[in-house]
């Protein structure tokens, strides 16, 4: 039986080293005017997380999840080998990597992502979940316009962060993600479909928002770079029609103290938190509080 890796707490591989005293923390903090970016825009690209030996083992481990029958496959949340609603396309997706290989748990206690996480949501880290999304070469489908939050609704208050760490580069050309600035003051929209029609979202927009859907920005980062964004903040990709692929995992983070808002389970196979409890326990650690930084 394969191990369920989020059993575990702390890193369970030397890929990541965290430092050892305040300063070693220094070379991953963000600078006043990023954090500024990031409260403007709702967004924040092309932060280092991951070196060449990391990409590559998360590379490595990612490959046996395209295998049918890899080991572990009943510790999947959601596992869709195509969630594109076009025929002619392929949008992997998947939730629940880090409880099936280690690189994919370590890389939660990222030190660049983790203080950049800290930084941005104002206070110490909890992780919520993590996704994968996979666009292969030539045909890979599109993610639809959506606000994160609007899939998270059974979490409150709204203290959650995305991180989006490119395992290929990720260009205009092969689906990178892409950004309207500025969404992030909006309301929640209703949700229209995550794998779908790009335009689908036109329905529930003013024609003041809209508007701003002309000129969406696209997040073009080398592989190991990550964006964030805030979870109202809407962005989607189009499709890879090139000959590399576009690769990416993602960490759902939320502020420690973020509660349930429902009584059932949050995730496929997790046992139920109730309403106004804490989210917290073996599926929610901890991953950073900046107070605890040795001095």
């Amino acid at each position: 039986m394969a191990r369920d890796w989020s059993e575990l707490h702390e890193l369970a591989t030397d890929l990541f080293a965290w430092p050892t005293d305040a300063s070693g923390w220094d070379q991953y903090r963000l600078t006043d005017q990023q954090i500024a970016s990031y409260q403007q825009n709702g967004y924040l690209a092309g932060i280092p997380i991951l070196n060449a030996t990391q990409i590559e083992t998360l590379r490595t481990e990612l490959a046996e999840f395209f295998e049918p029958g890899h080991d572990g496959q009943n510790l999947w949340y959601e596992y869709h080998t195509n969630e594109s609603t076009t025929p002619e396309t392929v949008l992997f997706h998947a939730l629940g990597a880090w409880r099936l290989r280690p690189a994919f748990h370590d890389v939660l206690w990222s030190p660049a992502f983790v203080m950049a996480a800290s930084q941005l949501l104002e206070g110490p880290v909890r992780f919520w979940h993590d996704q994968l999304f996979c666009k292969p070469a030539h045909h890979g489908g599109v993610v639809a316009w959506h606000q994160d939050y609007s899939y998270w609704t059974r979490t409150k208050p709204v203290a959650h962060l995305t991180c989006w760490i490119g395992l290929d580069d990720a260009t205009n050309d092969n689906g990178c993600v892409q950004y309207i600035p500025g969404s992030h003051r909006w309301d929640l929209l209703p949700i229209t479909g995550l794998a779908g029609n790009m335009e689908a979202i036109r329905e529930v927009l003013t024609d003041e928002q809209w508007e701003q859907f002309q000129h969406p920005v696209p997040a073009e980062l080398k592989a190991g770079e990550a964006t964030f964004h805030h979870p109202l903040t809407v962005h989607g990709s189009f499709e890879n029609r090139i000959e590399r692929p576009r690769r990416a995992t993602v960490i759902n983070a939320i502020r420690d103290g973020v509660m349930s808002d429902k009584n059932e389970e949050l995730l496929t196979g997790v046992p139920p938190i109730a309403v106004g409890e804490k989210m917290q326990g073996q599926f929610f650690p901890l991953l950073f509080d900046p107070a605890n930084i040795a001095q």
